[in-house]
Parts: structure tokens; sequence; C-alpha cells
């Protein structure tokens, strides 16, 4: 019996360039629903370029991004709208300083969702339980350690009740001893089917919580595989020297 996935996201000869710099040079990829795809390169090989690329943060020079079947690279189509579904996590956390936690939840889907403050503030409260953070919904982002506000910016995301969520290096800018504590959220997120690209060099996670991990060079998908086949047992020889240097 085979069972048809359903497609979230696929891209077709996606391509960056800055003004004479080619970042992307032809891109294809299928994302299904509750995968989590794992992108992982060296500096400047376009990784971060492609993720903010998916919900045109960055705007493709060629190319096409089918996202639930509507084609988000036409002009004609409203890109906010789909932002909506599409829940981005930063490195720099980029939460208001001048708002509570909870203020920070809560702007989302009441300005853009048009939910009512009781509803909006309700549902962003089970969901900073769920993160360990309830008790800290009145604290401004200035009060909080690294891994705490990263944690509030994955619930912040998950407020507007997306259908994925892009990661874009979310614990480079975190000390070693708070990075576990935003893995263990991200690893929740994709066991209760949260689709999920995250870009990163925690490879640890790659392996345990990808469904499939991508190596990014100089603008192209080098190797795709499912994380067991992808580590252990590498075809390409630049993603061999890669691995040697950061295993």
């Amino acid at each position: 019996m085979t069972t048809d996935k359903e497609v979230l996201i696929k891209v077709e000869g996606l391509e960056k360039k800055f003004d004479n710099l080619e970042v992307l040079k032809g891109i294809d990829l299928e994302i299904d629903k509750g995968d989590v795809i794992v992108i992982i390169g060296a500096s400047g090989s376009g990784k971060s370029t492609f993720l903010r690329c998916l919900n045109l943060l960055e705007e493709p020079t060629g190319g096409k991004i089918l996202f639930e079947g509507t084609d988000i690279t036409d002009p004609q189509v409203d890109i906010n709208l789909h932002r909506q579904k599409m829940g981005m996590v930063f490195q720099q956390f980029n939460l208001f300083p001048h708002m509570t936690v909870l203020q920070n939840m809560v702007i989302g889907p009441i300005r853009l969702l048009k939910k009512s403050r009781k509803e909006a503030e309700e549902n962003a409260m089970a969901l900073l339980e769920q993160v360990g953070l309830s008790d800290r919904y009145d604290a401004y982002p200035s009060q909080l350690s690294g891994g705490q506000k990263q944690r509030v910016a994955i619930v912040r995301a998950l407020c507007m009740n997306p259908d994925m969520l892009l990661f874009d290096e979310p614990t480079s800018a975190l000390d070693p001893e708070m990075v576990g504590e935003v893995l263990d959220v991200m690893k929740k997120l994709a066991r209760n089917g949260m689709t999920m690209a995250v870009v990163t060099h925690e490879m640890g996670f790659a392996r345990e919580v990808g469904t499939q991990v991508i190596f990014i060079d100089e603008g192209v998908i080098v190797e795709q595989n499912k994380p067991d086949e992808f580590f252990d047992n590498p075809q390409s020889p630049r993603l061999r020297d890669f691995l040697s240097k950061v295993l």
C-alpha cells in the first residue's frame, strides 16, 4: 500500500543573485507535510539565503516556489497571507524590547488573525507552559537569558498557528549550555508533526530529528539523504571533507 505524501513546498530551479554574485544556482526541492529538512553547509554556501527565499524575505531572481500549491514568487500573490502560515525563527530572536513576553506573543494573532485579546492570551499562555516559560509572561526580553528569548521566539511563531516553521541557525547566538533547551523544544515540535526547515550547525540534531539532511555548497544541493545514510555513507568528496571537519 502506498500513501501519497502531501507536498507543502515545491522549489523549482531557484536562483538568487546579489548584483553579480550568484548565491543560489538552481535549487530543486520538495518538502512534504511533517518533514524536518535540515540544511547544512559552510558559511557563505547559500543555505540561509535559500531559507530566506522560502518566505520571500529574499526575493529570488529565478525559479519558482510553490507553497500549498500557490506560486508565491508570482507578483500578484499576497505574500503576507502566506507568511502567516510560514513562521520564521531567527538567529537573533527579533523580539520587541519594549513589550513583555506576552505582548510579543499576542500582537500578531490580534492584528493579523483578528483574534480577541482573551483568545490570543489564553493560547499564548498555553504555549508558554509547553516550553516551561509560563512564569515569565510579564518579563521583558532584557530580563531573559538567550535560551529563554529563543524559546519565546519559537512560541511567538507558533501563536500564528503556522503550517510550517523556518529556523535560521536558531542556536548559533546562544551560549553552549543554552543550546539544549532550544533544541529540546524543536525536537518536541518535530515529534508532534510540525513541518520544519532548519539551517543549523547542530549535527546531532540533524541526525536525530531530520527526515532529510541537505548539504548546500556554492549555491547548489550537493547531497540529500536520510540522516543515517547522509552521515555514515556520504557520497560526494565535498561532503566527506565537510563532515570530517565538523564531526
